[in-house]
C-alpha cells in the first residue's frame, strides 16, 4: 500500500505515540531523520539527523519503519532512489 503526504500525516498522527517519559519532563521539539526511498519502495538507511533524546528519536524511528511504502522518484521513465529528509514534531497539548 503506497500513501500520499496527506496519508502520511495521518499515519503519523495515528501511530505515533509519546514516550511517558518525555511527556512527564514536558520534552517537546521536533526530529529530523533522513532516509533513502529505494526503487522497489522500501525505505532504508534510516538516521536521526537531529534529535531531541528522552525515547523521542527511537519513537520517530519506530513509527517510520512501520509506515507504509513510499514512491521512489522517477528519472528517465525510471525507478530511482532518492534521499529524503523528514521533520516529525513532537508537542504536548494541554
Amino acid at each position: 500500500m503506497r500513501t500520499e503526504v496527506g496519508g502520511r500525516r495521518k499515519f503519523l498522527r495515528k501511530n505515533l505515540r509519546y514516550p511517558c517519559n518525555a511527556a512527564e519532563l514536558g520534552i517537546q521539539g521536533k526530529v529530523f531523520l533522513s532516509f533513502i526511498i529505494e526503487r522497489n519502495d522500501d525505505l532504508s538507511h534510516i538516521k536521526v539527523l537531529r534529535g531531541i533524546g528522552s525515547g523521542l528519536d527511537e519513537e520517530a524511528v519506530r513509527v517510520l519503519t512501520k509506515s507504509p511504502q513510499w514512491k521512489p522518484g522517477i528519472q528517465n521513465n525510471q525507478k530511482v532512489r532518492v534521499a529524503y529528509t523528514l521533520p516529525i514534531n513532537f508537542s504536548l497539548t494541554n
